[in-house]
């Protein structure tokens, strides 16, 4: 019989491993790179994240049920935007990939939420290969190549999740799913545990999410500011 996942033991910190030597791997490479070879890897980064989430997407449809197989959860745009971002480096992609990946996604890397087989199973490697491609994005196109956010990345990155946000609430109160956690709190533990009850750890939530992406901008546009000011 397949061994069930449990989070923080041996596969998880397996995971973990990988995605720390990953995240120094991108960093390096990065740096490293001319303009024509960033461009080329993150072409095919940018596909392989986009063939890995197909996978994904293909999956959850066999047999297709409107609990799991409609592409409704943050984590589906956040692979697109990676993929995106990667393929093409606009400044648009790397902002919904630097703070989506870098809260949302990192976020499910400290708690999974992943009730199924572990290791080797498909739904395993899945979730954490999705996650683990959008950080990385997030990572590889910050600290290696040298993007940067600012307060316009910020606004579209309000706006696009709210929009996301309302239209998922509605389609779960519709449907009678979950997607998003917009309804429910998840079945495994999760930060949203300390957060209050529904609809109280909602706000709580968005409250929380929004400083710190505010705290996730303001370094950057001060170094910017600094660095025109010397100018």
């Amino acid at each position: 019989m397949q061994r069930q996942f449990e989070s923080y033991g041996p596969s998880y910190w397996g995971a973990i491993a990988l995605f720390v030597v990953g995240a120094v791997v991108a960093v390096w490479l990065g740096r490293r790179q001319t303009q024509e070879q960033s461009r080329r890897f993150g072409r095919i980064v940018g596909g392989l994240t986009a063939v890995v989430y197909a996978s994904v997407l293909l999956y959850s449809l066999v047999p297709p049920t409107v609990e799991r197989s409609v592409p409704l959860r943050l984590t589906d745009l956040a692979t697109v935007a990676a993929a995106c971002a990667l393929w093409t480096q606009r400044h648009w992609a790397f902002a919904l990939t630097y703070y989506w990946g870098l809260v949302l996604s990192a976020q499910a890397l400290i708690s999974p939420v992943l009730v199924g087989p572990d290791f080797p199973h498909y739904s395993f490697l899945a979730f954490w290969a999705i996650h683990l491609l959008v950080v990385w994005a997030a990572i590889y196109l910050t600290w290696g190549r040298g993007m940067r956010p600012g307060w316009r990345s910020l606004r579209l990155v309000l706006i696009v999740t709210a929009v996301w946000a309302v239209v998922t609430f509605v389609f779960n109160r519709v449907a009678g799913t979950n997607y998003g956690f917009l309804n429910g709190k998840p079945v495994t533990a999760s930060l949203l545990d300390v957060l209050g009850p529904w609809p109280v750890y909602i706000v709580s939530a968005t409250a929380l999410i929004v400083a710190v992406w505010v705290l996730m901008t303001l370094p950057w546009v001060r170094v910017r500011s600094t660095r025109s000011d010397q100018e």
